[in-house]
């Protein structure tokens, strides 16, 4: 997975102002920017990862088919349309719909989480320099940093990338386009050279297409319990995680920004390189090396690009480690220090990027990233999918309901309560549900990987409810403020009630929990809706 979102021929060009059709990119532009950019540092952790919880083949091999077709048609018919449309950037367009304030909130979330991925990235890096330096690097299990050597050699990768970041990454991205070929290659040889290890390990003969399949189902992607603290994987976890894992950029539309200088809205299908280039080859050869190492030496669980890259195809696979995390590090923290900018205007860019590039290095320190990546980046797009939606229904739906399109701009308000309610509350009920451990059947339906889905539409109905109640300002009508009123009454009593009850032995602690958390969400969407709205006269 990769978050370079612009086409490096217009940098920054065009950010309050549609693109021209001067400026439009062919198709070819698309190919192979998203060829080159979903096959980064991040497959090489994401591909291991599937084996470490116990998926089988059948399902890593579909769930990737048709988890990876989806999200081309996300990019499809949810983002492009849109962006070859308007042809603004998503942040010009959110701060249209939302208001100035709001925009400088999702700002910070997206700079915050642009530091973690770009951290996870230096990890990548780092695992290559420990096969030379050879000093002990983080197991599966390990959420802190287990040595100096580590330390170290994650300080000095991250220190590079960030200073290489705060000057500009525009020869970076020059150096990437040409490394991008190569490393597709290099990540095809892996898959190959480890296939054919596992053939002479387990003395097996492929003569045809269905004794590959079972090498495949047998020693490759057994199934099984998973290792570690990891979540077991079925079909729908691979399928969804597919999905999901770049929704920020297609259902979330940040890849507005890359579609708005598109020719035609079909463009998008070029997103198909990238998902089954990086999301399928790159992350089955990843994880055929890791399955590799399981049978060779079953107490090896580490999940290591370095060494794994190393015994496949030597220094040329260590250097793909480094070059892979380098790169796509590199832009990660470059955008991530344009967020932080947009919320200190006056620091400079240079400062801004480079103090990003620490926190990531910082973050990078910290293995529990990487080794739990899967669930990182399923948050990721959760944190960012309900402004997708507010952005898809502003365009498509809300005249069509009589309300104002783009209603910040036209009220001229710096924070439009219906898009940050839309946004707040879907996150805090989509985080409730996932820890609430509900369970339908004996399965569990709310786990990060599968939330993300009915969050969308949840988001989309606050948005529209959100949009009456603020644009026909019901919140200053005497009913309704009363009701808001009494709930937001009767979510104080909430939070005073549920640990009276547990002192007394009443409920349990995790009801109580559970009940802090509705409380608190009613609170805050109903107070917003009243506190500070004069009633009307």
């Amino acid at each position: 997975m990769s978050d370079d979102s612009m086409p490096e021929a217009h940098g920054d060009e065009f950010e309050r102002a549609p693109v021209p059709q001067s400026a439009l990119l062919g198709f070819k532009s698309f190919i192979g920017m998203y060829a080159g950019e979903h096959c980064a540092g991040t497959e090489l952790m994401i591909g291991p990862l599937f084996v470490a919880a116990g998926v089988s083949a059948f399902d890593v091999v579909v769930g990737l088919i048709v988890g990876n077709a989806l999200a081309v048609l996300s990019w499809m018919f949810l983002c492009a349309p849109i962006a070859t449309r308007a042809r603004l950037t998503l942040y010009y367009q959110l701060e249209k719909i939302c208001g100035r304030q709001l925009v400088t909130l999702y700002n910070l979330a997206n700079g915050v989480m642009f530091c973690f991925l770009a951290g996870a990235m230096v990890t990548v890096s780092a695992t290559a320099v420990g096969v030379w330096f050879e000093f002990p690097m983080p197991k599966l299990t390990d959420l802190y940093p287990n040595s100096v050597g580590w330390v170290l050699a994650v300080f000095v990768v991250g220190s590079l990338i960030a200073i290489v970041a705060a000057y500009g990454y525009e020869s970076v991205a020059k150096f990437a386009n040409i490394a991008a070929p190569w490393m597709v290659l290099v990540f095809l040889a892996f898959g190959i050279v480890g296939l054919q290890q596992f053939i002479h390990a387990t003395d097996s003969a492929i003569q045809s297409p269905a004794d590959l399949w079972q090498l495949a189902k047998i020693h490759i992607w057994r199934g099984g319990a998973p290792l570690g603290n990891q979540v077991k994987f079925s079909f729908l976890h691979v399928m969804f995680f597919a999905w999901f894992c770049n929704m920020a950029m297609h259902i979330g539309m940040s890849d507005l920004s890359v579609f708005r200088y598109a020719k035609k809205s079909w463009y998008a299908v070029a997103s198909a390189a990238g998902m089954y280039v990086g999301h399928f080859m790159a992350w089955l050869s990843a994880s055929i090396l890791y399955a590799l190492q399981l049978h060779q030496d079953p107490s090896n669980t580490d999940v290591l690009p370095g060494p794994l890259a190393n015994r496949a195809c030597g220094v040329a696979g260590l250097i793909c480690v480094i070059i892979a995390g380098w790169t796509t590090a590199n832009p990660t923290i470059y955008r991530a220090g344009l967020a932080f900018q947009a919320v200190m205007p006056r620091v400079p860019r240079f400062t801004v990027t480079l103090l990003t590039g620490l926190l990531a290095t910082v973050a990078g320190m910290f293995p529990a990233i990487a080794m739990r990546l899967l669930d990182f980046v399923a948050l990721y797009g959760l944190i960012l999918m309900p402004m997708g939606a507010v952005v898809f229904i502003d365009f498509w739906l809300i005249r069509k309901i009589g309300l104002r399109n783009n209603y910040a701009e036209k009220a001229g308000i710096p924070f439009n309560w219906a898009a940050g309610v839309a946004w707040f509350a879907t996150l805090a009920i989509c985080l409730w549900l996932v820890h609430s451990n509900l369970t339908i059947h004996g399965i569990k339906p709310f786990q990060i990987y599968f939330v993300s889905l009915p969050g969308w539409f949840m988001a989309a109905l606050l948005y529209i409810v959100g949009s009456v109640i603020v644009q026909r300002q019901l919140n200053q009508q005497g009913m309704f403020r009363l009701f808001v009123q009494l709930v937001s009454w009767a979510s104080i009593a909430g939070i005073v009630v549920p640990p009276i009850l547990y002192l007394c032995g009443r409920i349990p602690l995790e009801t109580m929990k559970q009940a802090l958390l509705v409380a608190t969400i009613c609170w805050f969407v109903a107070t917003a809706l009243w506190m500070g709205h004069p009633k009307a006269t």
